[in-house]
């Protein structure tokens, strides 16, 4: 109501700065208006139009839509503030996610290595265990090749000692004699070999 009060007091102090233009007829009055006097048909126009915003109510309907409108900006900016919270929640855990599964990782990556080096340890300790026995086996390879050409030298030493007795023997004795010493011989050979 005071806005429309000023606007009232302002058109009429700007009535005596017009009546200064030529051709200009002076009111006759504040209370003797005359519908010839353009200022006061305006002047009645703009009461008339403010009456009409008043009576209508145009104030408190602009009033409510602009409030309507902060209402909506305040409860989108609200549900922006909840969604931000949210994402930043989220975000949280997506981040926390993250390091839990490159912790993860770098444990199984470790993992990894000891088995690896484990593997490799025993793997070694086998190769060394697998050499040692066919090395093992070599030398009893070896070991028994041996044994079996002394027992050959020895049988084929037995067997030309045996015959150079026997042609010693056969030459110098008689048979009955020459079988006894054969039979000595055999005795003594088997003794000796077993």
């Amino acid at each position: 109501m005071k806005t429309s009060l000023t606007l009232v007091l302002a058109t009429l102090a700007a009535t005596p700065a017009l009546a200064a233009e030529e051709g200009y007829s002076y009111p006759k009055g504040l209370f003797q208006p005359s519908l010839g006097n353009t200022d006061f048909v305006v002047l009645i126009g703009f009461l008339l139009f403010i009456a009409i915003i008043f009576y209508f109510n145009v104030p408190a309907m602009l009033g409510g839509l602009l409030d309507k409108r902060a209402e909506g900006i305040k409860s989108d900016l609200d549900e922006a503030r909840a969604l931000r919270e949210e994402a930043q929640t989220l975000l949280a855990s997506y981040e926390r996610k993250q390091r839990e599964v490159a912790d993860q990782a770098e444990r199984i990556v470790a993992q990894a290595k000891a088995d690896a080096e484990a593997a490799a340890e025993e793997a070694k300790a086998n190769l060394e265990k697998s050499i040692a026995r066919r090395m093992q086996a070599a030398e009893d390879q070896i070991q028994s090749a041996e044994d079996k050409a002394v027992q050959s030298v020895r049988n084929r030493a037995v067997e030309v000692a045996i015959a150079a007795a026997a042609a010693t023997i056969g030459k110098s004795m008689a048979a009955a004699d020459a079988n006894k010493l054969i039979d000595a011989s055999i005795g003594e050979v088997e003794r000796r070999l077993h």
